[in-house]
């Protein structure tokens, strides 16, 4: 149960702080702005690697999860329970958020500005390469292993940074599911699972290229 619970409360985490973050932006006339919510994206993933990384690999996104069990890194039974405690803890997340910002309509919802095509891709390229980052730094020695969370991190604040305009950078079905659900805004909610999960099992082909290429 020490893994679920570690996945679940790191999900809530990050919804929490990063769709919070857009939320309080909106209520605030833009005092955080675009560059404070991609930086509070990317920190508390940081931190939540680097809290619960040990406990449970800390994946707190069900496309990451899913590739690494096609990939044999996590072992099938504990796939749908990861799953579960992922997206309890975005909607517990989220409602939190409604029951602070009642009028609040979106939550933090991701939404796109442009046709849902033009979206998938970008979420699709833009999970491709995070899944990218986790698989190549999960093989850094231990030494350096303190910048896995910052690679990690820093992925997620640069996609946040020039493709949540766009998209709004989810690169998770959990932290797009939670607003969505609570907000009752779901005309979109496809792209925002479809696009991360194909994106990250794309990235385990490469990786594995990656890996034929370097012996």
């Amino acid at each position: 149960m020490r893994k679920y619970l570690a996945e679940g409360i790191g999900t809530f985490a990050i919804v929490f702080c990063g769709t919070g973050a857009i939320i309080i932006n909106e209520q605030t006339g833009g005092i955080v702005g675009h560059m404070g919510i991609s930086l509070t994206f990317g920190l508390i993933v940081m931190l939540m690697i680097n809290c619960f990384g040990s406990v449970s690999g800390a994946h707190f996104n069900p496309a990451v999860s899913l590739a690494l069990a096609a990939n044999k890194k996590l072992k099938q039974s504990d796939l749908i329970l990861y799953i579960l405690s992922q997206l309890i803890g975005a909607i517990a997340a989220s409602a939190m958020l409604s029951g602070l910002f009642p009028n609040n309509t979106l939550l933090g919802a991701t939404l796109p500005a442009v046709s849902d095509g033009q979206s998938f891709c970008i979420e699709y390229i833009i999970t491709f390469l995070l899944m990218l980052v986790i698989l190549r730094v999960a093989k850094t020695k231990p030494e350096w292993k303190w910048m896995t969370s910052l690679s990690i991190g820093s992925m997620i604040a640069l996609a946040a940074l020039f493709a949540g305009p766009i998209c709004g950078a989810s690169m998770n079905p959990a932290r797009s599911i939670g607003p969505a659900l609570i907000s009752g805004n779901l005309d979109h909610i496809w792209l925002y699972i479809a696009g991360p999960i194909l994106g990250a099992l794309s990235a385990l082909g490469i990786e594995k290229l990656l890996d034929k290429t370097s012996t």
